[in-house]
């Protein structure tokens, strides 16, 4: 299966998540596609897709993940599938907010999501990579 991981990073955590998951899945057979700086017209929405985001500032999406997230407002994606990893910091009233805008984006265009999100609180899981990988275990025949 063809797999494309949008990765929305301020400090690089999403970006090990991203290849943590990466490595598995093509253990498991599967071809995966980084994207470390999304670009819409770059993904194939045919394929499922993983994104795995942060939250910055006020609850903002990262910079690098913004233009991509401004070009699902307007996307129709039915048929599009996908599964979402937040990472963010319970300290914070505006927890994985970055990861629900992007599922309130994709939901609004029509995509499916194959699995409830994973939000990591990098609190209580400091190395999240490790977490992203116990869950992505339970899901992968999801995919």
């Amino acid at each position: 299966m063809d797999i494309e991981i949008v990765i929305g990073s301020v400090l690089g955590a999403s970006e090990y998540v991203a290849e943590a998951l990466d490595e598995y899945l093509q253990t498991k057979g599967h071809n995966c596609k980084l994207h470390f700086t999304p670009s819409y017209d770059e993904i194939n929405f045919s394929n499922v897709i993983i994104i795995v985001t942060s939250t910055h500032g006020a609850g903002d999406l990262p910079d690098n993940i913004q233009a991509f997230a401004n070009s699902l407002k307007d996307a129709s994606l039915s048929g599009c599938k996908y599964i979402l990893i937040g990472l963010g910091d319970t300290s914070y009233d505006t927890f994985c907010d970055g990861a629900r805008k992007m599922e309130s984006l994709l939901s609004n265009a029509a995509a499916t999501i194959i699995h409830p999100p994973l939000f990591i609180d990098v609190l209580q899981h400091p190395v999240p990579e490790e977490f992203a990988l116990e869950w992505l275990e339970q899901v992968v025949d999801k995919l």
